[in-house]
């Protein structure tokens, strides 16, 4: 996996929106992979200014989110139908028709999962997924001793999990308790991986994600299998890589690489 360490928040999600730049400029209709939580939000800002200001083009991408609350409507403040529109599609422009999430109001979830799997593979499988890590070091909702080889399913989520997001809730009762999520093995068929990670909190799980064994108690160390795998994090987050200076060295050395 490659680590690239920034200053800060502000400097990853800069450094981030290049690297998606990069995937649209060379394939226009790439099919993108995006998450939700305050990590990407950074993110989102700087491809919105880019595409305004530099004229970005989405007209022809595609889009899979990784996750949604089970029981929250589109329109629920707390839904991530919600906080993407707000947060990133009227603001580019993206086609309505090209924009997957997870519905959290289906009803058949069995079936739906099957359909979401189905569409990602019709529409020739996601070019650059974008990741966030929890506390306890799951990706999407892909919770400690899921499955590494995991599909599109429903989740029970975790007490930290339900801790950790209900800053965004009134309240920890209000945070649902099951989610529909891709999962492990749907995230590792993307061909490129982008994990983001910022702030102290973070720290020990990067570390176990880069660092430690592969294994379902940190579904993020998953990361480590994948052949074009890269994060990009903040100092804080970066605090507890054992190997920190050696990343900042090649990080330093890789413009002469031969």
């Amino acid at each position: 996996m490659e680590i690239i360490v920034r200053d800060n928040a502000d400097q990853m999600s800069r450094s981030a929106a290049t690297v998606v730049a990069r995937v649209l400029n060379s394939k226009p209709n790439a099919v993108l992979g995006l998450a939700t939580g305050s990590t990407p939000l950074g993110l989102y800002k700087e491809l919105i200014r880019m595409h305004k200001d530099e004229g970005l083009d989405f007209s022809q991408v595609t889009t899979f989110n990784l996750d949604e609350y089970v029981g929250l409507t589109k329109k629920h403040p707390q839904s991530y139908h919600y906080f993407m529109h707000e947060n990133l599609f009227k603001h580019i422009n993206i086609p309505t028709q090209n924009i997957y999430i997870p519905s959290g109001t289906t009803d058949n979830y069995e079936a739906f999962c099957e359909w979401y799997e189905d569409q990602i593979e019709r529409c020739g499988g996601i070019d650059l997924q974008i990741l966030g890590i929890g506390s306890d070091g799951h990706i999407a909702f892909n919770e400690p001793t899921s499955s590494l080889g995991s599909r599109t399913r429903i989740k029970t989520l975790a007490k930290q999990t339900i801790d950790d997001n209900a800053r965004f809730f009134d309240s920890a009762e209000e945070v649902p308790i099951y989610a529909i999520t891709m999962g492990v093995g749907t995230i590792l068929e993307a061909r490129k991986l982008l994990l983001l990670a910022n702030g102290r909190a973070k720290a020990a799980a990067v570390a176990a994600a880069v660092e430690g064994p592969v294994t379902s108690m940190i579904t993020a160390s998953a990361l480590q299998l994948h052949h074009e795998a890269m994060a990009i994090v903040d100092r804080e987050a970066a605090s507890s890589l054992r190997m920190l200076e050696y990343y900042e060295w090649i990080q330093a050395k890789m413009p002469d690489a031969p």
